[in-house]
C-alpha cells in the first residue's frame, strides 16, 4: 500500500442507547467519505455495525461468537457505494460489545492488507454504557493486551470516540469500559476522545488526515558553541476550500478519454503595435514610483533580494507579558527535540521548565529553508508535558515588524461625560448577559472547544458537493441545525434565559438621536486643550428651572435642548469653508467634517496653517499666544487623525526657521515645548519621517537658541 494511502475501518454503535445520536453519526461518517473523495481517492474504506439484531462477520462463521456484530460494507476503494452504506442506519435491538466490533475489524485490515506497508486505522464511536462478555480465557484486560499486540505487529492504529450526553450518571460498567479504551491509549495504539453534544461529535472524528511534514530539521542555535537538534512541524494551519478547476464541455460526448481541461496561454502585445506579439526575452517587470514607471530585470531583482542562510537562532529572553498575545500572527509551529536524540530532548526540556518557572519566553531568529527570501521573527513559548513518555516542546508565533503593526487611537470610555457612561443597573445587567453566554461555565466541559469544532462552511460546501454530484440543477440545502449552534447562540439558552435578555433591554432605554450633518471627524477632534484632558460639555438633560414671577420655568423639552447643545457643539458644516477670529479651533473642526471632496482635509489643514501663521505674525508682544497655542494644538491633532504628519512638521520647522530671529516668537515656540506640542513622530503617525529622537532634539535646538 502506498505512503500516502489509508485503509480504514469504521465501527459504528448502533445499540439501543446510541439511537438518538446516529443521525450526527451519519453525517460526520459521511463528511468522512465525501472528503476521501476530493483528497484522497485511492483510500479504502470498510463499515462495521454492531449492537444489531443480526451477526453477519467472518469471526462468527469461522470460530463462533462475535454476535450483534454485521460487516456492512466490506474494505473498497472509497466510491458513492460506500457513502451510501452509510445513511440509514439500522437501529439496533442488542447492546454493543465494542471489543468484539474491534476484533473483527482488526481481522478485516490484516486479510485485506497482511504485512503491506501503510497507514492502517480502526475508527470506533460508541457511548461505551454496556457491559461486554467475558473472553474464554483470562481477563478482559488480558484481551486488550492482546488486540493491542496485534495492532502493534501490523501498525494499526485506532480512534476512540465515546459520545454520552451531559447528564448521564456513570456507573461502574462506564467506568470499567472507560479504563480498557484508555488501556488501548496507555499501549500507544489508540487515541481516546470524550465528546458530549452533537456538535463536538463532528468535530472529534478527523475526516481528513493530514502527513506530519517537517518544515525545518536542524539547529537551535543558542550560542556558536551551544546548539540543539529539533524539528519543527506546524500545529495549526488554515484548511482552505478545495481548488475548482476549470471544466471544458467541448469534448465530443463520445470521447471517454477526453480530460475536459481548460489550458490558459497569455500574449503579451506592444501599445504602439498591437499586432505584434512581445517574446519574453523583450519583455521586463517595471514599478510604479511616483509619476514614473522604474524597470527592474530579472537579474537586478535577484541581486536586490536579501539571501539570508537558513537556520534558527535564539535572540534573547523576555518576560511572557512583555508579548501581547495580539501581536501573534499567522499559523502556529511546533518545535519538538529531535527523536530519539536523548541529548536534545534533555537540553530542550531544560530550557523549557526554566522558562516555564522564570515566566520567560524566547524571541528568535528563523529562516526554515535555503534560499528564503524572507526572515520569521517570533516568539518561542514553553510547552510542558503532561504525558508519559511524550518530551517537553515549544510553540512558535510569529511576531509582526514595525511595518505590520497597526497602532489606532480611540477615545478612552472614562473620558466620556457621566450622562454617556452605564449606570449600576445597566451594568449589572449587562454582566448577566456575559454569565449566561459563558461559553465554559463552572462544573461543565467548555462548549465549541477548537479541536471540535468543524469550520460550518467547509461543512456546508462539502454537503453541497455531494448533493450536487446527485443533481445537478439542486438548490443549496438549509444550514443543518448542528451547524446552527456553531454560527449562533444556542437557542436553548436563549430560550431559558428569556427573562434576562428581557430585562437587559428594559436597562437601555432608545431615544431618538437628532440628527447632525457629518460630525464624525468633529466627535474625533473632540479633545481639550493644553493638557488633553476631554471637554465635558454641561448635562444637557439637566433640569434648570428659574424662579419667574414666583413660579418655576419648567424646562425646555430635552431633545431640544440635545439638539441646542449638539448645534452649540457641532456648528452646521454649511457654514464650513472660513476660519474665522471668534472660534478659529471650532471653525477648523467644521471644515475638517465638511468633506465636499477628496482634497477638504488638505485645504482646511492649509486654511488653519494661514490664519495661524497670521495671527502669530500680528501678536503684539504675545497677545494672541494663548489662542496660536490652541490653533496649533488643533491642527497637530488633525494631522494625526488624518494621516498627514508631514504637513505640521513641515509647518512647523519652516515657520521656525523663518522666524526665529524674533525673540517673542521664540519664546512662544518654547511655550509651545513646554506643553509637549513637538513635531508629530513615526510613533504616533507612521507616515511621518521624523523619530522621536529627532522631535525631542528639536526642542533643544528652540531652547539653544533662546539663549
Amino acid at each position: 500500500m502506498a505512503r500516502n494511502k489509508e485503509g480504514l475501518v469504521l465501527l459504528l454503535d448502533v445499540g439501543p442507547s446510541m439511537h438518538r445520536a446516529l443521525q450526527e453519526v451519519e453525517n460526520v461518517c459521511s463528511t468522512l467519505v465525501r472528503k476521501k473523495l476530493v483528497y484522497n481517492r485511492s483510500d479504502e474504506v470498510g463499515v462495521v455495525l454492531f449492537g444489531t439484531k443480526e451477526t453477519c462477520n467472518d469471526l462468527a462463521k469461522e470460530l463462533g461468537g462475535y454476535k450483534h456484530v454485521v460487516v456492512k460494507h466490506d474494505i473498497k476503494v472509497v466510491d458513492e457505494e460506500t457513502k451510501d452504506a452509510l445513511q440509514n442506519l439500522p437501529r439496533g435491538t442488542a447492546p454493543g460489545d465494542f471489543l468484539d466490533a474491534i476484533v473483527v475489524g482488526l481481522d478485516m485490515l490484516i486479510k485485506r492488507f497482511g504485512n503491506t506497508k501503510g497507514k492502517q486505522r480502526l475508527c470506533i464511536i460508541t457511548d461505551a454504557q454496556h457491559p461486554l462478555r467475558d473472553p474464554p480465557q483470562g481477563t478482559k484486560v488480558d484481551q486488550v493486551d492482546t488486540i493491542a499486540d496485534q495492532m502493534k505487529k501490523h501498525d494499526i492504529k485506532m480512534d476512540c470516540i465515546v459520545f454520552r450526553e451531559s447528564g448521564i450518571h456513570h456507573n461502574s460498567v462506564m467506568d470499567e469500559n472507560d479504563q480498557l479504551l484508555y488501556h488501548f491509549r496507555d499501549r500507544s495504539v489508540a487515541k481516546v476522545v470524550q465528546v458530549d453534544t452533537p456538535t463536538s461529535l463532528l468535530g472529534a472524528l478527523k475526516t481528513r488526515n493530514v502527513l506530519p511534514v517537517t518544515i525545518f530539521r536542524g539547529d537551535l542555535e543558542v550560542s556558536s558553541n551551544f546548539k540543539i537538534k529539533v524539528w519543527v512541524y506546524k500545529k495549526t494551519s488554515e484548511e482552505k476550500f478545495p481548488t475548482l478547476k476549470k471544466y471544458s464541455d467541448k469534448a465530443p460526448p463520445s470521447d471517454k478519454f477526453a480530460s475536459h481541461e481548460v489550458k490558459v496561454d497569455y500574449e503579451y502585445k506592444s501599445i504602439l503595435e498591437p499586432d505584434t506579439v512581445v517574446p519574453p526575452d523583450q519583455r521586463i517587470k517595471g514599478y510604479l514610483y511616483g509619476p514614473q514607471v522604474v524597470p527592474i530585470s530579472s537579474a537586478e531583482w535577484e541581486a536586490v533580494k536579501f539571501k539570508p542562510e537558513k537556520g534558527v537562532k535564539l535572540l534573547g529572553f523576555a518576560d511572557r507579558s512583555s508579548v501581547p498575545r495580539h501581536y501573534f500572527m499567522k499559523d502556529v509551529n511546533s518545535f519538538v527535540p529531535e527523536p530519539g536524540n536523548t541529548k536534545a530532548i534533555v537540553a530542550a526540556s531544560a530550557i523549557a521548565r526554566a522558562m516555564q518557572e522564570m515566566d520567560k519566553v524566547a524571541i528568535l531568529r528563523c529562516v526554515w529553508r535555503q534560499g528564503q527570501g524572507s526572515v520569521a521573527f517570533g516568539v518561542l513559548t514553553p510547552n510542558i508535558s503532561s504525558v508519559k513518555n511524550v518530551p517537553d516542546s515549544f510553540y512558535f508565533n510569529v511576531l509582526p515588524f514595525a511595518e505590520d503593526v497597526r497602532e489606532f487611537q480611540f477615545r478612552s470610555f472614562s473620558r466620556l461625560p457621566p450622562s454617556s457612561q452605564p449606570t449600576e443597573k445597566q451594568q449589572e445587567a449587562t454582566d448577566n448577559l456575559v454569565k449566561m453566554l459563558d461559553l465554559a461555565p463552572p462544573g461543565r466541559e467548555e462548549i465549541l472547544r477548537p479541536d471540535f469544532t468543524p469550520n460550518p462552511m467547509l461543512e456546508r460546501f462539502y454537503n453541497f458537493l455531494d448533493l450536487k454530484s446527485k443533481e445537478p440543477d439542486a438548490n443549496p440545502p438549509p444550514l443543518d441545525t448542528c451547524l446552527k449552534r456553531i454560527t449562533g447562540p444556542d437557542p436553548d439558552v436563549i430560550d431559558y434565559q428569556a427573562p434576562l435578555i428581557q430585562n437587559l433591554g428594559k436597562s437601555f432605554e432608545l431615544k431618538d438621536n437628532p440628527k447632525r450633518k457629518k460630525a464624525r471627524t468633529q466627535e474625533r477632534l473632540a479633545y481639550a486643550g493644553l493638557d488633553d484632558q476631554a471637554k465635558k460639555p454641561e448635562d444637557p438633560s439637566a433640569e434648570k428651572a428659574k424662579e419667574v414671577d414666583g413660579q418655576a420655568k419648567k424646562s425646555e423639552d430635552p431633545d431640544a435642548e440635545m439638539a441646542r447643545v449638539l448645534e452649540a457643539m457641532f456648528p452646521s458644516t454649511e457654514k464650513a469653508g472660513k476660519i474665522g477670529d471668534l472660534n478659529p479651533v471650532q471653525d477648523f473642526e467644521a471644515m475638517l467634517a465638511e468633506r465636499s471632496s477628496s482634497a477638504w482635509v488638505l485645504k482646511a489643514i492649509e486654511e488653519m496653517k494661514k490664519y495661524t501663521t497670521d495671527l502669530i505674525e500680528n501678536s503684539p508682544e504675545g497677545d494672541y499666544y494663548k489662542k496660536v497655542l490652541e490653533c496649533f494644538v488643533a491642527l497637530r491633532k488633525a494631522c494625526i487623525i488624518e494621516q498627514e504628519p508631514n504637513e505640521f512638521n513641515q509647518f512647523v520647522t519652516e515657520l521656525y526657521e523663518r522666524l526665529k530671529t524674533v525673540d517673542d516668537v521664540v519664546k512662544f515656540f518654547q511655550l509651545l515645548a513646554s506643553k509637549n506640542v513637538l513635531l508629530i513622530s513615526k510613533a504616533e503617525a507612521s507616515d511621518s519621517d521624523v523619530t522621536e529622537e529627532m522631535a525631542r532634539s528639536f526642542l533643544v535646538k528652540t531652547e539653544a537658541s533662546s539663549q
